[in-house]
């Protein structure tokens, strides 16, 4: 009897990879399961064995990103705002396939492919963990939120302007980047 093929992580990961690149080039709809394997160099049999379907890989692939952009932001928590910035912007700009897909909604695509809520929730905490600090030291009674959504508002969109190659001719995003962050350690002082 023939023992069944077992599929490791290292295809997984290339799986994951290689699919953010190909959706975030031609869209989800435009990327079928055998363009994938064949881009990856194995079978569509693997693609199901390890994720179960199209929809199950996209899933995996916006649940991967959002651990591993979360595990970026708390390695870098213990650097404040400036640090988690600093990472955001190095992580974006190291996976931008990933980060395009986590940031555009559903997929665009008829498939339910959403990330995990609880998973992508928790790769922003570090931040909301940060802006309570600098509040209660500089013993402000403001609300966490609206300070969070400012601060992601102004560094994702900077990322966000910077990966899409859009924006003003000439500009240094490493220095608009820096001057951001500056303002808002200025902003969140204790």
């Amino acid at each position: 009897m023939a023992r069944p093929t077992v599929y490791d992580s290292s295809l997984r990961q290339r799986l994951l990879e290689t699919t953010a690149e190909l959706v975030a080039k031609e869209g989800p709809d435009r990327v079928a399961l055998r363009d994938i394997a064949a881009a990856v160099g194995t079978s569509t049999t693997a693609v199901y064995s390890l994720f179960g379907g199209k929809p199950q890989l996209l899933t995996a692939i916006l649940d991967d990103a959002f651990r591993s952009f979360g595990d970026s932001q708390r390695a870098a928590a213990p650097d404040g705002l400036r640090g988690l910035g600093l990472a955001y912007r190095r992580w974006a700009l190291e996976h931008p396939a990933f980060y395009a897909l986590m940031f555009s909604g559903p997929l665009g695509t008829r498939m339910p492919c959403e990330p995990t809520p609880e998973i992508a929730a928790a790769s922003i905490v570090p931040l909301y963990e940060a802006v309570g600090a600098a509040l209660a030291a500089a013993g402000s009674d403001d609300p966490v939120e609206p300070s969070v959504a400012a601060i992601w508002g102004q560094v994702h969109g900077l990322v966000s302007l910077e990966l899409s190659g859009l924006g003003l001719p000439g500009i240094d995003w490493e220095a608009a980047y820096e001057t951001a962050l500056n303002r808002i350690e200025r902003s969140y002082a204790v």
